[in-house]
């Protein structure tokens, strides 16, 4: 029976690679990786960076495919659908890496960024390929440091207050609305900024892009003045490097927000 690891592998300091996962790589016969391209080049070397430093040459192959690409205009209804039809389109190559490149007694692995559990696809992905029934195999999971995680680690802060909830949501669902019932939200994968519609409350933002990584970017403050410097940050980033990722943390004063007058 061929053998899957989905390993975290952390936001990207190789040293945040825990124990499990070490064990795991070095227990791994072949590694797939899905290639962005030119312009992300650098998250393939990151991760040929974490086998270099943790498991013996000649131990292991790599497998690379090109990523298929998503239709990142869809918006309102047709959002999901786009997604599903990227989705589908990655398990159609998950099947064929895994059918010809992993053979029946071997140990294949999907090196996952952050953590898997938490906005990645790579889990529903699997179960997508083993539901159409050309290939079998088994796998597990390993959990890794996500980029939340790491966030609040370097701003040496918390997630959440004492007795309070904390959300986590997307820049998409934050515009259309702060969430109902909590003061600390965890904003992922949002490319426009949605922050700044919130600039006119008491709310501080803990903000970071390439965390974990020899780019990271780190800004804090309320929103009022910090938002003019994070878009600057953001701009100068994305020309540099042709890409983003960031992650923030919006807390509001429960004092003063507009569910608590």
């Amino acid at each position: 029976m061929r053998k899957i690891h989905v390993i975290g592998i952390g936001a990207g300091d190789p040293d945040q690679l825990t124990l499990q996962a070490v064990r795991a790589l070095r227990s791994t016969d072949v590694f797939f990786v899905l290639d962005k391209g030119e312009v992300k080049s650098d998250l393939t070397r990151l991760r040929r960076d974490m086998l270099d430093a943790h498991v013996p040459p000649g131990t292991y192959r790599v497998v690379e495919a090109r990523d298929p690409e998503r239709d990142r205009s869809a918006g309102g209804s047709a959002y999901s659908p786009a997604v599903g039809d990227w989705r589908s389109a990655r398990a159609g190559i998950y099947e064929r890496l895994i059918t010809e490149e992993l053979g029946a007694d071997e140990t294949g692995a999907f090196l996952v960024w952050g953590d898997p559990a938490l906005y990645d696809s790579t889990l529903g992905i699997l179960e997508e390929v083993l539901r159409k029934g050309a290939v079998t195999f088994v796998y597990d999971v390993i959990p890794g440091i996500s980029s939340v995680s790491a966030l609040v680690a370097r701003h040496r802060t918390g997630l959440n207050r004492v007795a309070r909830p904390v959300q986590i949501t997307t820049g998409r669902r934050l515009t259309e609305g702060f969430p109902e019932g909590v003061d600390d939200v965890v904003v992922m994968l949002d490319a426009h900024q949605t922050f700044r519609q919130y600039a006119d409350q008491d709310i501080d933002i803990y903000w970071g892009a390439y965390i974990g990584t020899p780019d990271e970017i780190l800004a804090s403050g309320p929103i009022a003045e910090a938002a003019p410097r994070i878009e600057r940050l953001r701009a100068e980033a994305r020309e540099r490097k042709g890409w983003i990722m960031d992650t923030y943390l919006l807390r509001r004063n429960p004092e003063h927000g507009p569910d608590h007058t």
